[in-house]
């Protein structure tokens, strides 16, 4: 008897499985030039993805970098440069040591200029020397590459990416002095955007709304001394003229590490990606040794500690008072410290050279999350909804506390003026009051609920932008514009003149007018007397 027919179903099945599938791409080759530290670590989770999709991804990193170092998901490149990694370091550590020093503000001000004049000049030197590497640049050149992935925190990426008539896309959280606004010509209306350091809301009080001005008229001048001096260097190797916002302006896709969970809703460009959280997508089960502790810590739990990488150790002092305050809770705290142990240090208190950020805030016993507040960890704490203690040092890090504050998500301390009573008393606001648990599970609720994963977003993206060489579909005109064009100043102008040439007609026409109706009539001229001879 002959075999029963298989049928339809193992068809069905077949398309199934291949519906479900991964997408195959054609595998395409793709230049990173990244930003060293925290930058740069960020990035790596799209570079093995594109790896995984058949792609080939060139690095492109001096000498001196600290943490871009090789591995076999991507190829890499390397440059000298007239300094040292060392030279590096000690810039990094001398940055995470200078927030504690208490001194005046003007002092402060005056310190923090010449530090960031200083790291500007190195940053710029490595950015000259792989812009005149003649042999590398032809290498790059000769490569075939289908487009440039960056972080345009520095413009160097931007600049090679013009010399080499490559589509760029933009990697990076934000960038200072409203240039992302700029780069993408934004609408940026400072009655309802809050600038960057301003502490504002997106609900202004009149006088917030006047901070908020202030800051945006000053930020060319606070960013010239960082960014002007890349525009002889763009234009010297691209030759011709070259502002800072035209490099910015470069780009095809934006892929921002940011979403209206943590930020306020304010307007968007089409060529502006959002996604934020980026890096709580790789998880891993905790190692034997991380695995003991949280087990240990019985039913009170862990706290997760780490005042991010550019942190190795702080004053003693301050450091006893932080051991101290940790001592008064009952839970297991996981800190993240290179320095020298603080005398005072409790039993229920683990100090690690590194620590599973990620991994431990997922784990089920985790209770608060005591962070700089830099946008890779307050992503964490929102993925995985553990409230979180928020010691801000510098740079967005202030706005990022400020923001879950505001959302009760967490409680901001100042790091400089806090006393040990006071971090005690803050985690055990946030570990036992429940309203911070469920407002960081809302808003870990609101961030997860999305189409897409913020990873396969960015992975697409760039896969886009090297499948069509660039987009140009979605770069307004607005870039083509003057800044008077833009402001439609010539067009107020025009019809200012023509509004006051009629109004000019006008009145001239109704003045001959009422001379001629009311003026007086048949003037009868005086004979001129004759003169007797």
């Amino acid at each position: 008897m002959a075999a029963e027919a298989p049928g339809p179903r193992p068809l069905v099945l077949g398309l199934l499985l291949c519906a479900l599938s991964a997408p195959v791409s054609q595998g395409g080759k793709l230049l990173l030039i990244p930003v060293d530290g925290s930058h740069w670590l960020s990035m790596l989770g799209v570079v093995k993805q594109l790896h995984q999709r058949g792609h080939e991804v060139v690095v492109i990193a001096s000498e001196a970098s600290v943490y871009i170092k090789g591995a076999a998901f991507y190829t890499l490149k390397r440059y000298p440069v007239p300094f040292r990694r060392e030279d590096v370091e000690a810039t990094f550590t001398s940055l995470g040591r200078g927030v504690f020093e208490n001194v005046p503000l003007l002092r402060r001000v005056i310190k923090t200029y010449k530090k960031v004049k200083e790291d500007s000049a190195l940053l710029l030197s490595a950015c000259s020397h792989l812009l005149h590497n003649k042999e590398l640049m032809a290498s790059l050149a000769e490569s075939s590459f289908d487009a440039v992935l960056t972080d345009p925190f520095l413009p160097c990426g931007p600049i090679v990416a013009l010399y080499l008539a490559l589509p760029a896309v933009f990697f990076l959280h934000a960038l200072p002095c409203s240039l992302d606004f700029q780069g993408t010509q934004c609408p940026n209306p400072p009655s309802y955007v809050p600038r960057a350091l301003s502490l504002n809301s997106d609900h202004m009080t009149f006088l917030q709304r006047v901070k908020n001005m202030l800051i945006f008229l000053s930020e060319s001048f606070l960013c010239n001394v960082v960014y002007s001096p890349y525009e002889p260097l763009a234009s010297e190797v691209l030759q011709k003229d070259v502002t800072v916002q035209e490099l910015m302006g470069s780009a095809s896709i934006w892929l921002l590490k940011g979403d209206f969970v943590k930020d306020y809703s304010r307007p968007i460009m089409p060529s502006m990606v959002f996604v934020g959280g980026i890096n709580c997508a790789s998880k891993n089960p905790l190692s034997k040794e991380f695995e003991a502790y949280v087990n240990a810590s019985g039913e009170h739990g862990i706290v997760v500690f780490s005042l991010g990488s550019m942190v190795s150790d702080i004053p003693e002092k301050k450091a006893m008072e932080i051991a101290d305050a940790l001592g008064k809770i009952p839970q297991t705290v996981l800190w993240r410290y290179t320095g020298t142990p603080p005398p005072n240090l409790s039993k229920n208190t683990i100090l690690v050279k590194w620590l599973p950020q990620n991994d431990l805030l997922g784990h089920p016993k985790a209770r608060a999350f005591i962070t700089h507040s830099g946008s890779h960890g307050i992503y964490e704490g929102i993925c995985n909804g553990v409230p979180m203690v928020m010691l801000p040092l510098f740079g967005d890090q202030m706005d990022n506390a400020k923001r879950m504050e505001t959302r009760g998500a967490g409680v901001t301390l100042n790091v400089l003026e806090m006393t040990s009573e006071d971090l005690a008393n803050a985690l055990k606001a946030v570990i036992n009051d429940k309203s911070y648990k469920e407002n960081i599970m809302h808003l870990s609720r609101l961030h997860k609920d999305r189409p897409i994963e913020p990873l396969d977003l960015a992975v697409f993206w760039v896969e886009f932008v090297m499948r069509h060489k660039g987009a140009p579909h979605l770069r307004p005109a607005a870039h083509d514009l003057t800044w008077y064009q833009y402001h439609s100043l010539d067009v107020i102008g025009f019809l200012l003149a023509v509004v006051l040439g009629v109004v000019f007609i006008t009145y001239k026409c109704c003045a001959f007018g009422c001379r001629k109706c009311f003026g007086k009539k048949g003037r009868v001229k005086k004979p001129h007397k004759s003169k007797a001879h």
